[in-house]
Order: C-alpha cells, then sequence, then structure tokens
C-alpha cells in the first residue's frame, strides 16, 4: 500500500518540525506502507541563516531532502516539493501525480497542502487539524468565503476530518464544526527514536513568540499565543528549586526573564537538525511549557506534538492544561497546571520522586501517543484497519 503524508518542513526547516511531520512518515512506514511525502502549501519558505521569508527555497529545499534520508533512507528520493510559483523538487510532478493516483492514502497533516485537481483522485483524502483555533477562526471560514487559493479545494475537500480538539463538540469548547464530523485524534510519537540520555539539570521547552501577530477574534472574543500564558508563569523560577530554561524563536523580553531566574536561549541554536532537536529534548530532565493561549482558552484538548517527545523519552512533563486532562492520565509522569502555584506543584513533585516519574512518562507516550496506537485508531476509522 503506498501513502501520501503532507508537510512544510521546508517552509520551515527545522529539526522540530521535522519530527511533527516525519512521525508519521515513521509510523506508517511500520504499518507497512510505502511513504511519499508532498510538499505543496502555497507558502514562501524561511531561512534560519538569514532569518526571514521569501521565495528563495534553496535552503529549505537542501533541508528537506537531508533530513528526510535522515530519518528513513527510504525517503531519499520519494518526496515531492512544489513552490508558490510552480517549481518543484524532488520528484518530478508528473511522477507524484501517478503515486497520488495509486496511493490508498493521502495524509494532510496540519491541513497546509493546497488540494489540486491532481490530488483529489485519492479515495482517501484525510485531514488532521493540529491548529484548532486559528483552523476554526481563520483558515476555515476563510476557505468558506472563496478566499482560499485559487483552483483548489479547501478543507472541504478531505473524505475523512480529525483533529487534535478532543473536546471538540462539548458545551465550554467554542470551536465550530463547520457541519462536519470530526474524529478526535493526538499526536503520535515513534519510541524507538527517542531514547534517554543521561538527564540534565535543566526543565526545557522549545516555542516561538508572538507567533500570531495579532490576535484571533471569534464571537467577539479576542484569543492570543503564548504570551498571556508565560507571563502568568513568569515568577516560576522563584518558587522551584530546579533550574529552567525556554529555547525561545522569535523576540522575547529575554532580559526580563533572564532577571527572574530563567534561562533564555536562541531556539535556532537546539533545533538546526532532527538530531539536534532530539539531543536537546533527551538531554533534559523535563519539560515545563506553556498552551498557546487559544487552546486554554477554548478548553479543546489539544496536546503538544512537542511534549510528546519529551515523554517517549522517559522525560516527565508539566504542562498546562487545555482539557486534556479529561482523557489522559497526570499526577505520574504528566502534571497539568492552570496557574502558577500548579506549575510549582507539578515540578516539586516530579523532583521528590524523579525516576519513578520518568517511567511513568515513557508509559503514557507509550499507551496514549504511540504510533502503532494512534494510526491503528486513524486507520481504523476510514476503512484501512
Amino acid at each position: 500500500m503506498k501513502a501520501v503524508v503532507t508537510g512544510m518542513i521546508a517552509a520551515y526547516p527545522v529539526g522540530g518540525v521535522v519530527w511533527d511531520y516525519g512521525q508519521y512518515l515513521l509510523g506508517l512506514e511500520r504499518f507497512g506502507f510505502e511513504v511519499f511525502y508532498l510538499e505543496d502549501s502555497g507558502e514562501p519558505t524561511y531561512d534560519p541563516d538569514r532569518r526571514v521569508y521569501d521565495q528563495d527555497c534553496s535552503y529549505g529545499v537542501a533541508f528537506l531532502a537531508r533530513e528526510l534520508s535522515e530519518l528513513s533512507p527510504g525517503l531519499e528520493r520519494r518526496w515531492h516539493f512544489r513552490t508558490p510559483d510552480g517549481r518543484t523538487a524532488g520528484m518530478s510532478a508528473a511522477e507524484f501525480e501517478k503515486v497520488v493516483a495509486s496511493a490508498e492514502l493521502f495524509l494532510n497533516v496540519s491541513g497546509g497542502c493546497l488540494l489540486r485537481d491532481a490530488y483529489m483522485v485519492c479515495p482517501r483524502k484525510v485531514l488532521i487539524d493540529t491548529d484548532p483555533g486559528r483552523n476554526h477562526f481563520v483558515n476555515f471560514p476563510r476557505e468558506d468565503a472563496g478566499r482560499g487559493w485559487p483552483g483548489t479545494h479547501g478543507f472541504r475537500g478531505h473524505d475523512h476530518f480529525f483533529t487534535f480538539a478532543e473536546r471538540l463538540g462539548k458545551p465550554d469548547c467554542p470551536l465550530p464544526d463547520f457541519g462536519l464530523t470530526w474524529h478526535p485524534t493526538r499526536p503520535l510519537v515513534v519510541l524507538d527514536c527517542w531514547e534517554p540520555e543521561p538527564p540534565g539539570e535543566q526543565w526545557t521547552t522549545v516555542m516561538g513568540w508572538d507567533n500570531f501577530r495579532k490576535p484571533l477574534e471569534y464571537n467577539g472574543r479576542q484569543y492570543r499565543g503564548k504570551e498571556p500564558e508565560f507571563e502568568g508563569v513568569e515568577e516560576l523560577p522563584a518558587r522551584v528549586s530546579a533550574p529552567l530554561e525556554v529555547a525561545c524563536g522569535g523576540d522575547p523580553p529575554a532580559m526580563r526573564w533572564r532577571g527572574r531566574g530563567w534561562s533564555v536561549i536562541d531556539s535556532h541554536a537546539i533545533s538546526r537538525t532532527v538530531a539536534d532537536y532530539r539531543h536537546y529534548v533527551q538531554r533534559s530532565r523535563g519539560e515545563f511549557g506553556v498552551a498557546k493561549n487559544v487552546y486554554s482558552a477554548t478548553r479543546c484538548g489539544w496536546f503538544s506534538c512537542r511534549t510528546i517527545c519529551y515523554l517517549a523519552a522517559g522525560r516527565p512533563a508539566v504542562v498546562q492544561d487545555t482539557g486534556f486532562a479529561e482523557f489522559i492520565p497526570t499526577g505520574s509522569g504528566l502534571f497539568a497546571f492552570s496557574d502558577v502555584e500548579g506549575a510549582a506543584a507539578g515540578l516539586t513533585a516530579v523532583e521528590a520522586n524523579y525516576p519513578a516519574h520518568q517511567e511513568a512518562a515513557r508509559d503514557i507516550a507509550k499507551r496514549y501517543f504511540a504510533s502503532d496506537v494512534v494510526l491503528k485508531d486513524m486507520l481504523q476509522r476510514i476503512g484501512l484497519g
């Protein structure tokens, strides 16, 4: 069987993004699929050296080719990339259209791939909504209003719809469903890719700053990124003995954070490659992280594809609750907090019996986020189980 997995690795060529999409590729390979990667987002690409987005895709394409082969040698030649102006790299457009025509599965992870006519022939086009909030409040309404990419089919062109918003449809979750049947799913992790290194001293996380530029608006309410949530826990270092580090992109208030006891480093430095990112996660003591305001305020149940890598590496996680605690057990290996007091309590609990929480973290990854668990459920729901 053949499967096409889409992503935005060349668009944002850093190690963490490779793992976001690449673990779907690896997971499906372990299910026996011949897997192909497609990137056709209509977006400019980012150059980490120059720190700009533009139409020069040379850095992103070279990164994509190299890092896919690092993930799995079989992927070295099984990919296709298309720029907004129609230039391609990897397999030719004609070759890739034949692949799609013979594929049983077209997995549009994060919905970043444009649904062109050539892709519509696949009988199982699956949308995975990894970013509830921006999609439901901005991207999907824009496409419904006819302001999507010309000549493409938009989010409604898929056959099956999955979302990280496990609480979609609950009375206190304001995300609209657009009249579609959404299946809950979770980010997945390939367990054998993550092994604990000797634990470091610092709790860490990797995040961006001011990604939204302006708030999202829906029904008279505004939703933001991580900024207001992190501001609520800035005083945490004064409440715990555990050292805390933030690897952050963008332009955060690093001087203020350092003055309050945080270690602050540039996220580019630890995410140049898949290997760099994995090493940073595996040598951390655990993850302490906040969620985007749009995830916590909507109580959508979203869970981080970064946090699952920490858990798989046997690194406990103390992360902001978005409603996920209704579905994922907390209190051992994984702690959900809603305020700075809860965050401090979680870190203190882990440090009181660190080895036990290491083991529990790995067990949570295995039971709830392992690629075989997540993909088995998805494939059964779409008739490929």
